[in-house]
């Protein structure tokens, strides 16, 4: 299980962040390649993602073997403590693997997780979003796992939508997409991040009385 060393108020960082000045940020830091490719996405566009890294590994398994094929799967959303997110791994983007559903959704709500992230596909999504809990995924679909797909590993380092997570990571998505912070970086990169939306706001504050952009830029130095 992944240990939260990290002293981030999500609750806050929820309501004050974005996924573009996150981006932006590790830019700055030397990690360019931190968000997610595009074809994950929300299931409703006003949802906030924001907690920390419990991973999942999907292999293709065609055959149901022997005993429970969820059991790595269960043990998972089972040990979730608040403001973590499980982060399910599927070789994606994919038509045939859909680990996510209602019940999960669920299970780990029940445990105070923070929202799912997978860039596999997701089923049962009306009720999903009935419950109004954050899911980003890679595809809707009404695939089970079972004879196609099991979770073979858990709170190991994966790839989802060609980022690498490792347990801990720092998870920001909303509806500009999916970031994911290196946990040994998460503190300045929050820090730097809320900085620079202050600054976007004395920026946003001048142009709506007017001043020229160039003018601004010279100000604040933040586009």
């Amino acid at each position: 299980m992944a240990e939260q060393d990290l002293t981030l108020d999500l609750a806050f960082l929820k309501e004050r962040l974005n996924a573009a000045v996150l981006s932006d940020v590790l830019d700055s830091l030397g990690h360019p390649s931190q968000a997610m490719k595009p074809f994950v996405r929300p299931l409703d566009d006003r949802s906030i993602l924001c907690g920390f890294a419990r991973t999942g590994l999907y292999m293709k398994r065609y055959v149901v073997g022997e005993g429970n094929p969820y059991a790595v799967e269960m043990a998972l959303i089972d040990s979730l403590r608040p403001g973590e997110v499980p982060v399910l791994a599927c070789d994606g983007p994919t038509d045939r693997i859909a680990p996510w559903g209602e019940l999960l959704t669920t299970a780990s709500m029940a445990r105070g997780a923070a929202g799912c992230l997978t860039d596999g596909l997701v089923r049962d999504v009306r009720r999903i979003r009935e419950l109004d809990f954050p899911v980003f995924h890679g595809g809707i679909g009404p695939l089970d796992t079972k004879g196609r797909a099991e979770m073979m590993t858990m709170d190991e380092p994966v790839e989802v939508a060609c980022v690498m997570v490792r347990p801990g990571d720092f998870i920001f998505g909303d509806a500009d997409g999916v970031v994911v912070v290196p946990r040994s970086i998460a503190q300045e990169a929050v820090r730097l991040a809320v900085e620079k939306i202050e600054a976007e706001d004395a920026t946003r504050q001048d142009l709506l009385r007017g001043e020229p952009l160039s003018v601004v830029f010279a100000r604040y130095g933040v586009l």
